[in-house]
């Protein structure tokens, strides 16, 4: 094995491990009385999570709260944000925030944060449980049929439509994949879609199924990336391929997709914003410390991006870079 490659990935790790600890304080509840809220996040790789975090210690600020804001490396690492929530509810938070890999796996800790009369909030990704007082996200599934609805149109209703998504074990992911193919199903029956390939929303791994899926099907007319890191592979296996005419379809921003938007690459995108999903998700947990009611969801919102757009302040203030 290449040495160099080998310095350079335990650079990476190191790196990630150094930007989950960002933020972080491990004295627990022990603020100078202002609330703790403990939040645990999907990750650290993109760009979209140093924004909610953003967004989540800008308000903590104004609120007069204290937060925690820690995630694995990648997004793939489930034990290892179960292992991050133990610690999270150990610490005794007044609040804790949530934004499960897997909305099964942590059914059993958010029992125990019950138990120990911490709220919960959700955010970006639902659990399969009923214990979050409200779950702060995009709503994904409508996200997602506008994201279908552009490609149809650009296609012209027609052609063969392949699909990257970045898991299926999250909510973000099966709605991102769920609203796209019900819309095609629904208003594209000129669309062919091709069986959902999964990439963990890695780069690298993103490209190597897009190069795959172009081999396998040379007729293929366009792709969705449904998340940074799957929408960045995506451009990147379509230029690696040097197959032209490919209209590719994203999801989040960053300034990949938005120099591959603007250099004509990828048609367009779908940003949330993430700094304001921050915001929303401590604005809440503070009024479930205060013993208010919540929605049982709040809408972040998300918009359509492309090269007409993507100069309008009110895109750019949801761009994340």
């Amino acid at each position: 094995m290449n040495i160099r490659r080998v310095g350079a990935a335990a650079a990476a790790v190191t790196l990630a491990l150094g930007l989950a600890a960002c933020g972080s304080d491990d004295n627990g509840a022990s603020g100078g009385g202002k609330p703790y809220i403990a939040i645990v996040s999907k990750g650290f790789q993109h760009q979209f999570w140093q924004a909610v975090k953003q967004g989540a210690e800008d308000e903590a600020k104004k609120e007069g709260a204290r937060i925690t804001f820690e995630g694995p490396p990648a997004e793939t690492d489930v034990e290892q944000q179960m292992t991050m929530l133990s610690n999270a509810i150990t610490k005794k938070p007044d609040a804790l925030g949530f934004a499960a890999l897997d909305s099964k796996a942590a059914a059993p800790l958010l029992d125990q944060a019950k138990s120990a009369d911490i709220p919960v909030i959700a955010f970006d990704s639902g659990v399969e449980s009923d214990i979050p007082l409200t779950t702060a996200a995009t709503d994904n599934k409508a996200a997602a049929a506008e994201a279908a609805k552009h490609m149809s149109d650009l296609l012209g209703g027609k052609g063969t439509v392949a699909m990257v998504v970045h898991d299926q074990t999250s909510k973000s992911g099966t709605d991102r994949r769920d609203g796209f193919i019900d819309w095609m199903k629904t208003n594209a029956p000129g669309i062919t879609l091709l069986p959902v390939q999964y990439g963990a929303g890695d780069q690298a791994k993103s490209a190597d199924i897009t190069k795959s899926i172009i081999q396998s099907h040379p007729d293929v007319a366009g792709i969705y990336g449904s998340n940074e890191g799957s929408a960045i592979g995506v451009v990147k296996g379509v230029e690696e391929s040097g197959k032209k005419g490919i209209v590719v379809v994203g999801f989040d921003s960053g300034q990949a997709q938005i120099d591959a938007i603007n250099n004509g690459i990828m048609a367009g995108a779908i940003t949330q914003n993430p700094v304001g999903m921050g915001a929303e998700l401590v604005k809440a947990a503070m009024k479930a410390i205060n013993g208010e009611d919540l929605p049982k969801t709040i809408d972040t919102g998300f918009y359509w991006y492309d090269k007409t757009n993507i100069n309008d302040p009110k895109i750019q203030a949801v761009l994340y870079k």
